[in-house]
């Protein structure tokens, strides 16, 4: 099977691979060469595949969706970061969750501002 990661920016993963193992809103799946086509919503969680070498590979993916078509298995989703280990996922997923609450919190303080701004000149325009 050939297994194709897509975020909005880059193709974060394309390979030959003998399995697939996921999680959706119902729970975890593993798909095998000869499984029916198939399709799922992706829940943030872990993917992994097995290399045709044998070799485990691990993803954090964000929500997204899984369409498996024939030999193709397409996963599309917003984020996807590969780890050679599940430690290494953790501390990709931690450093861009924390990178993601900084920008968050800054875009928090500047619609604040831009409120309070936007009541003081409505109050102006009464006097």
């Amino acid at each position: 099977m050939k297994l194709k990661i897509l975020s909005p920016t880059e193709v974060v993963f394309e390979q030959e691979v003998n399995k697939v193992s996921a999680e959706a809103d119902d729970g975890s799946f593993g798909l095998l060469p000869r499984h029916i086509d198939y399709v799922a919503a992706l829940v943030p969680g872990l993917l992994s595949a097995e290399s045709e070498d044998g070799e485990e590979l691990f993803f954090a993916v964000d929500e997204g969706v899984l369409v498996k078509c024939g030999p193709d298995i397409i996963v599309s989703t917003y984020y996807a970061t590969r780890g050679p280990t599940l430690g290494a996922v953790r501390r990709a997923v931690r450093q861009t969750l924390s990178a993601s609450t900084e920008r968050e919190e800054r875009a928090r303080r500047a619609l604040s501002r831009l409120q309070a701004d936007m009541v003081r000149r409505y109050l102006e325009l009464g006097e």
